[in-house]
């Protein structure tokens, strides 16, 4: 229990600092709120529409794909303080890491995920064309 008093006690000094942090700022701070105020910021744009319709697939498509590929290179940072000691196989390890996320990248650019233009269809070929070509 002695390793943990330390912990402890440092988050009862952040829970206790936010607290009163936000006590102050309810008591002290000014209460003129107007209609400009109150609206929702959109990043100094007026607000155009509902918040809640809906997105595309693709714009969820591009938030999992930074995710991953964010988190990916999250890894990096581990695997070069400890290069030294993996040798060889580390590096092999990483190349091949990089070929994977990069085939991976190259999947999802050739399908179009990344493009964020207007949506254009392809025409697609009679069966009899597809197979000659």
């Amino acid at each position: 229990m002695d390793g943990w008093l330390g912990v402890l006690i440092m988050i009862a000094l952040g829970v206790g600092f936010a607290a009163v942090m936000i006590g102050l700022s309810v008591l002290l701070g000014p209460k003129n709120p107007t209609p400009e105020k109150l609206a929702p910021y959109e990043c100094g744009m007026p607000a155009v529409g509902d918040a809640r319709e809906r997105h595309s697939v693709k714009f969820y498509l591009v938030a999992m794909i930074f995710l991953l590929f964010d988190i990916e290179i999250a890894f990096l940072y581990p695997w070069a303080m400890s290069l030294r000691d993996l040798g060889w196989s580390g590096f092999y390890q990483i190349l091949t890491f990089f070929l994977i996320l990069t085939v991976g990248y190259v999947y999802v650019w050739r399908k179009g995920v990344l493009y964020w233009g207007p949506a254009v269809r392809r025409a697609r070929r009679p069966d009899h064309q597809q197979r000659a070509a």
